[in-house]
């Protein structure tokens, strides 16, 4: 559910407090956190004072693009909440709940309500234009629909044909969210739209889709799934023997995640008193794209390395991480450095 704003006198004089940060490319760093002196009420900050100078029109295009589909969807439940707007970038409320592809949800009952949330942001004239990826739709704790990352929302001034068009996309990709997790709920007629793609999302397909994929994941340096090669079992033993063979090394595991645009990273945590340099001087090539040293690798009772924690690290899935540390709550120690000090801050991959 998400929480009503605070008062505006509360918000002007209330700093925020930095807790976790979530991704970070040209154009801005996601931040979670908190409002000092106003208990329980999560916040996000989309921080773009630290833009490098040639990114700047850019960020504060898209910035300006989510502020204003924020304010057009103001009291939508589902919707996050617009704080405020200041030099340091855009702070709006945190909705609790779990991403799609987590949650997988299968009762009818949460897609009544999704569909119950678009129609109820066509009805203030906004298109999201971005929920094909199930990241940016949630499962709230009480089980409602909830739509999260406006930064290429539209609000339509006309309901014209363009508006139609964008709005029916919004339903069909919903309805693709249907497919991959409930598709025994879907109705024939949800099964001819899923067949009818719209023209100019035909047409987007074959043109501007290129363009966008180069600016988003070679210059934001956003993830995709591509590239499935096993650089564990490749590169894994020699640098694994290398790094071993120094005293003061007493543990080494690898994880893989995506690169920007395509392709597999090798990720290295190292249990070491050793700098991030000095592991890197070690490490023989090809080398490993990221070397974390750490005090102490997370372990199962038994001594084994909690390989599963460290995979979630590496590829920044900090809401599974967060799962994960529910269920063992004995992690969460051990945990919090390695996930503080992550060298990977790129979104979160967009096919699970």
């Amino acid at each position: 559910m998400t929480l009503p704003p605070p008062s505006a006198d509360a918000i002007a004089r209330a700093a925020f407090v930095p807790k976790t940060v979530h991704k970070r490319d040209i154009f801005s760093e996601t931040i979670s956190g908190d409002l000092e002196g106003i208990p329980d009420y999560p916040v996000v900050l989309r921080k773009l004072d630290t833009v490098p100078w040639y990114a700047r029109p850019i960020a504060w295009a898209l910035a300006r693009k989510e502020i204003r589909g924020l304010r057009a969807v103001q009291g939508i439940e589902g919707c996050p909440a617009l704080v405020r707007v200041d030099k340091t970038g855009l702070l709006r409320s945190w909705t609790r709940g779990t991403p799609l592809q987590l949650a997988q949800p299968s009762d009818a009952a949460w897609y009544r309500d999704a569909k119950r949330l678009l129609r109820q942001m066509r009805s203030k004239g906004v298109t999201h234009n971005d929920i094909a990826k199930p990241q940016n739709w949630l499962m709230t704790p009480d089980g409602r629909a909830a739509v999260i990352d406006f930064q290429l929302a539209s609000v339509h001034r006309r309901r014209g044909r363009l508006f139609r068009v964008m709005a029916r996309e919004d339903l069909r990709h919903l309805l693709k969210q249907k497919r991959a997790y409930a598709p025994d709920l879907l109705t024939p007629s949800e099964h001819r739209m899923l067949a009818q793609k719209a023209l100019p999302s035909r047409i987007w397909m074959a043109t501007g889709k290129r363009a966008y994929n180069f600016i988003t994941r070679r210059l934001m340096n956003w993830s995709d799934g591509e590239g499935t090669e096993d650089r564990i079992q490749r590169d894994g033993p020699a640098l694994t023997a290398a790094l071993m063979a120094h005293p003061e090394v007493a543990g080494v595991a690898l994880a893989t995640y995506a690169l920007p645009a395509k392709g597999v990273g090798l990720y290295a945590f190292v249990e070491t008193t050793l700098s991030a340099d000095a592991l890197t001087t070690l490490a023989p090539e090809p080398r490993p794209e990221a070397i974390q040293p750490v005090a102490t690798l997370p372990r199962h009772a038994d001594g084994s390395v909690r390989e599963d924690a460290l995979a979630l690290i590496a590829a920044n899935r900090l809401d599974e991480l967060a799962q994960l540390q529910e269920r063992a709550p004995e992690l969460a120690k051990a945990l919090a450095p390695i996930i503080a000090n992550r060298l990977n801050l790129t979104d979160r991959v967009l096919k699970p």
